[in-house]
């Protein structure tokens, strides 16, 4: 067995921390040092809905995580947890304020005493009536207004890094808690069978609620991990092309985004037959991707299709202001899908308080 093949079989050491935009972090912080240090507002327009057969809440959460709520919420409602619905997981260890759909056809006169119910346990700020369960990605984005503790370093020099990361924003890597503690669903991924993905999504012909399977119970953990690798191989590509200084230059061969400008620079979810790039582009991602034989393998037959992320992760409206000497408040929106950690991350050294696992996309 030659030192290659004997590589192949050993599990990948799984990077977790990619370059900044600098190549540098400015200083070091302390995030989440309380739940009122990290709060999360999600924009949902729902003006334009009109009645319907599931009731919307918008609440606020703190110490709870997303999927924990909406089980308890079919519990309230006395329904299944399939008819509960949210636009993205939302985390634990902050102050979060989410919208929930609930199916509930007919029952609109006993509305007032499941949202009473409700109140109970969480704020309940607005309700409404809409024609359609809420699914991942439904939301506009989500607000931010993040307290760092703990900050050390030179304010001028953190002023000058956010003055220019509200300009030119920042590499939009998935966040490493995507991947499990020490990359342990990145482990799972690299042991899955890939044939359980197969009526996942993207296959003809099958529709089916989140976290159901006909194939067993083990789907969403299959997912999660399939996901996680999608992830990282994503992270692996916009690393190198930080590393070499082309993040945000268009190269020959960019497929874009459906519906965006044809500029719009974008790196690979992979799927099954790999990227939509071609040419010098298409070149550079299988490049990067066949260093990681053993990642590429999980999406051989999974019938996924290839899809595509923006490079650059630009901040809505980022605002910041010293509240003493080493405690800095910042606020910001973000598109769903990214990352909090991510953008904070480019700048700070970040010790984070509380539960590290816990999704700080949020999504």
């Amino acid at each position: 067995m030659t030192d290659s093949e004997q590589n192949n079989d050993e599990p990948e050491r799984w990077r977790l921390d990619w370059p900044t935009s600098s190549g540098t972090r400015a200083a070091t912080a302390v995030l989440k040092a309380s739940p009122a240090d990290f709060m999360v507002d999600e924009k949902l327009d729902v003006s334009g809905f009109n009645g319907g057969e599931h009731l919307l809440f918008r609440i606020e959460k703190t110490g709870d995580n997303t999927e924990y709520v909406a089980r308890q919420l079919a519990v309230l409602a006395g329904c299944r947890p399939f008819d509960v619905g949210f636009c993205g997981l939302k985390d634990r260890h902050a102050v979060t304020r989410q919208w929930f759909s609930v199916y509930r056809p007919g029952l609109e006169g006993e509305d007032s005493e499941l949202i009473a119910r409700v109140a109970e346990t969480w704020p309940v700020l607005e309700s409404c009536r809409a024609p359609k369960k809420l699914r991942r990605s439904d939301h506009q984005g989500n607000g931010f207004e993040i307290v760092l503790t703990n900050v050390s370093g030179q304010q001028k020099t953190i002023n000058l890094a956010l003055a220019q990361l509200r300009e030119y924003g920042c590499p939009n890597y998935f966040g490493p808690q995507r991947f499990g503690h020490e990359g342990g669903n990145l482990d799972q991924a690299i042991a899955m069978d890939p044939a359980t993905m197969i009526s996942g999504r993207g296959h003809k012909g099958k529709k089916r609620g989140r976290g159901r399977s006909s194939s067993g119970g083990n789907e969403s953990k299959n997912v999660l991990y399939f996901s996680a690798a999608r992830s990282w191989l994503f992270n692996e590509v916009l690393a190198h092309r930080v590393e070499v200084g082309n993040w945000q230059t268009l190269l020959d061969g960019e497929p874009g985004l459906p519906g965006l400008a044809d500029a719009f620079i974008t790196g690979p979810l992979w799927g099954d037959g790999g990227t939509e790039a071609v040419s010098v582009q298409g070149e550079l991602e299988r490049a990067v991707v066949s260093e990681h034989p053993q990642v590429a393998a999980v999406f051989a037959i999974t019938r996924m299709k290839p899809e595509r992320r923006q490079l650059t992760l630009m901040p809505e409206d980022l605002q910041w202001r010293w509240l003493a000497a080493d405690r800095l408040s910042l606020a910001f929106g973000l598109a769903p899908g990214q990352y909090a950690t991510t953008l904070l991350g480019d700048l700070f050294d970040l010790a984070v308080s509380g539960d590290n696992r816990a999704n700080s996309v949020i999504q």
